[in-house]
């Protein structure tokens, strides 16, 4: 590959850190990267987290944020052809590839209120600083809708500055999906526990506006309505995949990937967008985590290089962490699909515990909630391999 290009559509996490595995990896050839931001390769987590709470300011995330690569910032990709393996910018102008990285990610889902001022999606540095700008006048009532990780994490932050914050969801609980009914209904005290007015079961049917076409509050489907100065739109997030549409690539809920991540002949894809078969957990999905898109970049670069990589390719045990107040929610593995939690340590009532999730025969999945040691124990598990059911309830009994 010495004489070759890499392009890499994408300038999130995986996408720079597939460029910096390249080079660690020996590559020397050209590698362009394209970012639809100005700044590229900055982390996501911190923006719902320590950038909204004060903690950090926008600027400690785009600091000394260096790749070596072609950067062409603010720039986007429009079209994908693997017949003259040409990538179509917005300007008009083609990239020539030889090998191309799709690192295009996910936005945050809309609703139409996501026009009127002072509603917000948390998605990029813009959206969060955006966000903070609203925040920081008076009156300051926050409306977040959506229970879901980020949800979750905006109301804590929220909260923290002192803010009335009214958390609406359309499931039984927060979470559900992620951690299921049982942690879900724990995390859901917790929030009121710390002033959240939580909504549950029940979603936005109409918003009204003032004079200047701002927010000034949500109408509820169960009748009720929620005053607000600003909103937080927070309901998921979808692949994006537009610009691939007629280029002959599997698109379903993402790219459509191999073992190895190869989704054509020197094509790839990595991060939120790559949708592959996973030997670990046995599904065919796509995984929206920090953690994923670091490892998914060297496997990628790996891939690219016809380096030595895993038999059964890409196969990580999926982690991700939440801080919600004054809890760190920990995730290994996946809770998709569970028939049994079972709490292994710790009480739900003192919001410290593990969980354990099975799904069939096997353990499927280990959460704590501010119990990070005995977490260690489950991951070297899942580390092994496939993790029978009976052992673990040995090693519960025994911890």
């Amino acid at each position: 590959m010495k004489d070759r290009d890499v392009v890499i559509v994408g300038g999130g996490a995986a996408g720079v850190k597939t460029a910096h595995m390249l080079r660690e990896r020996g590559y020397t050839g050209r590698v362009v990267l394209v970012c639809d931001e100005d700044h590229v390769g900055y982390d996501r987590p911190p923006l719902s987290k320590q950038v909204l709470t004060g903690q950090w300011t926008p600027d400690r995330l785009t600091a000394n944020l260096d790749v070596d690569a072609d950067v062409l910032p603010a720039t986007r990709a429009v079209k994908l052809s693997l017949d003259t393996r040409t990538v179509t910018l917005h300007t008009g102008d083609e990239l020539h590839f030889d090998q191309l990285v799709i690192a295009t990610g996910t936005r945050a889902r809309r609703l139409p209120l996501c026009d009127v001022r002072r509603v917000h999606v948390v998605r990029s540095l813009t959206d969060a600083t955006s966000l903070l700008a609203d925040l920081d006048k008076s009156p300051n009532r926050v409306a977040v809708v959506g229970g879901g990780f980020i949800g979750a994490e905006v109301a804590s932050s929220c909260r923290q500055r002192g803010l009335p914050v009214t958390l609406i969801e359309p499931a039984p609980f927060p979470l559900v999906r992620a951690v299921g009914s049982t942690v879900g209904r724990c995390l859901a005290e917790h929030y009121s526990d710390h002033g959240v007015d939580v909504r549950l079961g029940i979603s936005v049917a109409g918003w009204t506006v003032d004079a200047g076409g701002g927010l000034t509050g949500l109408d509820l489907s169960d009748g009720s309505s929620v005053a607000c100065d600003v909103a937080v739109v927070a309901i998921g997030a979808q692949p994006n995949t537009e610009w691939l549409h007629g280029s002959g690539l599997s698109l379903e809920d993402g790219v459509v990937c191999d073992k190895d991540l190869i989704a054509a002949p020197g094509v790839l894809a990595v991060g939120d967008i790559a949708r592959w078969p996973n030997a670990s957990t046995k599904q065919f999905r796509r995984i929206e985590h920090w953690d994923n898109a670091g490892r998914q970049a060297s496997h990628a670069a790996a891939t690219l290089l016809d380096s030595p990589r895993p038999e059964h390719g890409y196969m990580p045990v999926p982690w991700v962490w939440s801080d919600q107040f004054d809890r760190k929610i920990q995730i290994y593995g996946s809770t998709d699909g569970h028939d049994e939690v079972l709490i292994s340590a710790g009480t739900l009532s003192e919001r410290k515990f593990v969980a354990l999730y099975r799904r069939g025969d096997h353990l499927s999945a280990a959460l704590s909630v501010n119990m990070a040691r005995p977490l260690l124990a489950y991951r070297r598990l899942f580390e092994r391999g496939d993790v029978a059911w009976t052992e673990v309830l040995d090693l519960a009994a025994h911890s």
